[in-house]
């Protein structure tokens, strides 16, 4: 879906920092930055990767990425252990820039407490749609 000059494909849980989720069909999740974060981080040069077998809470900083414009933290969308990262990243961070939502995916996390925390995050859905568009006026003023 389509808000603003942003892509949201429909099937993910969205988190408030802008980084998404996804069940990877084996009820592990798949991490990664939004459409939105990208775009409002620019090109993005360095990504500090966790390292397997780190433990991280929904909604804190788990890790670090650097862009032509600023240093940035990761946040966990959801709680539990990272099990694998996406190594390409390690070479080539634009991926994130250039494939969000597929080559550009962070890493895979064996959830800790799923069920609980789904209903933290967000789905497409008119407040969703506010939710983006509050925070597309709030970064624009910070330009």
């Amino acid at each position: 879906m389509k808000i603003g000059d942003y892509d949201f494909p429909e099937d993910l849980y969205y988190e408030k920092n802008h980084f998404w989720a996804k069940d990877d069909g084996s009820g592990n999740i798949i991490i990664g930055a939004s459409d939105f974060f990208q775009q409002l981080a620019g090109e993005i040069v360095y990504i500090e990767l966790p390292m397997v077998g780190t433990k991280v809470e929904q909604s804190k900083s788990f890790s670090s990425l650097e862009s032509g414009k600023w240093v940035g933290k990761l946040f966990a969308p959801v709680s539990g252990e990272i099990i694998e990262v996406n190594e390409e990243l390690e070479d080539s961070p634009e991926l994130i820039n250039e494939s969000p939502y597929d080559e550009g995916w962070i890493g895979k996390i064996k959830p800790s407490g799923l069920d609980s925390e789904l209903g933290n995050l967000m789905k497409i859905g008119p407040e969703f749609e506010k939710f983006i568009d509050e925070e597309s006026k709030k970064h624009s003023k910070e330009d």
